[in-house]
């Protein structure tokens, strides 16, 4: 097991409430230039989950599970950016109240918390219920790898990750895909990592066959190569990324599923290897 520093970390609640979806016009326009009307961000996804296909559906930007935030700016910031995938929620209020679910991804932009609840409770829950998340994780440090940064990640999640520290001091991470930096597209040159996603462009058909793109799921781990996210998203040579596929696939001109980061290095500090199912509903057996 890895060791880290999460003796020191400090626990805290924050709290959101199930969002509705928003539009601002019926339609989106796709890299085609034509126009549809589709599902995206917000509500609760029946449908889809963790472990899903996240490519193959008819929709845009959808999000896995229950959508939350707060409606005050400042505080859904700090919802954002203090909620790790694999916190553990609660819902607080409504015909689900102490339901337990965990939490999957951020997306920015929308600036919203995912948040994966089982089918029974998705069937009581509705729009406005508040749930609340022990946050915990923000701080995280890998004691004997200090060139690795974490981020964005709940600590028992990461022990269940399967991520050793190799002989020559090269942290290894299972991962679904390895995806090359020219791929990534909307969320490049954003100034933190520490909230949202950055997404995968999908809409080259070569490059999506080439990088094996369209087996991606919610929840899956993935390899940015050549992706510095330690203070900021933008391209550098030898630095990795891991992250985590927080939304689905899309039909906007440099969209794609979303990648909320996890670890970064700007050094060649991670070393991925792919493996079929390294994915965040395996680890927590959802």
């Amino acid at each position: 097991m890895l060791r880290t520093n999460r003796d020191k970390l400090v626990r805290i609640s924050v709290q959101g409430e199930i969002a509705h979806p928003k539009s601002t016009a019926p339609y989106r326009i796709t890299a085609e230039g034509n126009p549809v009307v589709l599902p995206g961000t917000g509500g609760i996804t029946y449908s889809h989950k963790i472990g899903d296909n996240c490519m193959d559906l008819v929709g845009d930007h959808v999000e896995p599970g229950v959508t939350t935030q707060r409606s005050e700016e400042k505080e859904n910031s700090g919802f954002n950016v203090l909620s790790c995938v694999g916190n553990a929620a609660k819902v607080v209020s409504g015909d689900a109240k102490g339901a337990k679910g965990i939490v999957t991804g951020m997306h920015g932009g929308a600036e919203h918390v995912m948040i994966h609840f089982d089918k029974e409770t998705l069937e009581q829950l509705s729009i406005g219920d508040k749930i609340l998340v022990k946050a915990y994780g923000q701080g995280l440090k890998l004691l004997d790898c200090p060139a690795v940064q974490v981020m964005n990640l709940d600590p028992d999640l990461l022990d269940k990750m399967g991520a050793i520290l190799a002989s020559d001091g090269v942290l290894e991470v299972p991962v679904a895909v390895q995806v090359p930096a020219h791929l990534m597209g909307s969320g490049l040159g954003s100034v933190t990592a520490y909230r949202g996603d950055y997404d995968i462009m999908t809409q080259d058909s070569v490059a999506y066959a080439k990088y094996n793109l369209g087996k991606l799921r919610f929840g899956d781990i993935v390899a940015l190569m050549d992706c510095d996210t330690a203070f900021g998203r933008g391209y550098l040579a030898g630095a990795v990324t891991i992250g985590v596929v927080v939304h689905s696939n899309c039909v906007l001109s440099g969209h794609g599923p979303g990648i909320t980061t996890l670890l970064t290095c700007k050094e060649a500090k991670i070393r991925p290897l792919l493996q079929e199912r390294a994915n965040i509903a395996d680890y927590l057996g959802v």
